[in-house]
């Protein structure tokens, strides 16, 4: 019973209208809010505008990074290749050579043909900015010591003999040289 009470009331009772300002001051403060919305609606579309800028330029920023990723790697490979072609188009001229040493019958053109063939050599080094290591005084950075010998007459950590070149390019060291040292 008491759910037909609530009903009956709730359909009789008149559906209530927006309150209507009754003073001055309340109409004040109904125009100052409306500003007041007005004014937060503006500063909001600014605020999804600037996000929408923002957005935007972070997906245009991760595309180009996406493609400057992608180039680099490209180029990466390609620079190992070309590195390759270089060196091998240095090189063989001196395969070219030692055919022809190979070729000869006399023991005079064998000797220039090897001579040649090692001026090729030093110079397809050269022009890969490939040098020689000093071998004057050891240095333990540069120098591989596999023997030792005592003598007066040769000075402190002098280098006695070579037994293998070595070669660096740049502060890279490619190969150790392997000497004697005296002292």
């Amino acid at each position: 019973m008491d759910e037909q009470k609530v009903e009956a009331e709730t359909q009789s009772a008149p559906a209530e209208k927006p309150a209507q300002p009754d003073s001055k001051t309340d109409k004040k403060k109904l125009k100052k809010l409306e500003v007041q919305n007005a004014e937060l609606h503006k500063q909001l579309e600014a605020a999804k505008a600037e996000l929408d800028a923002a957005n935007d330029k972070y997906l245009r920023m991760m595309a180009e990074y996406d493609n400057f990723r992608k180039r680099s790697a490209k180029e990466k490979e390609g620079v190992y290749d070309d590195a390759c072609e270089d060196c091998f188009s240095a090189i063989l001229p001196i395969l070219d050579n030692l055919e022809r040493a190979a070729g000869c019958d006399q023991l005079e053109g064998l000797k220039k043909g090897v001579e040649m063939t090692k001026k090729a050599f030093e110079d397809a080094l050269s022009k890969m900015g490939i040098e020689e290591i000093e071998t004057k005084t050891f240095d333990p950075r540069l120098h591989n010591a596999v023997m030792h010998i005592e003598d007066e007459n040769l000075g402190e950590s002098e280098i006695v003999e070579v037994f293998q070149r070595g070669y660096i390019r740049g502060d890279k060291i490619i190969r150790y040289a392997m000497v004697k040292v005296a002292n």
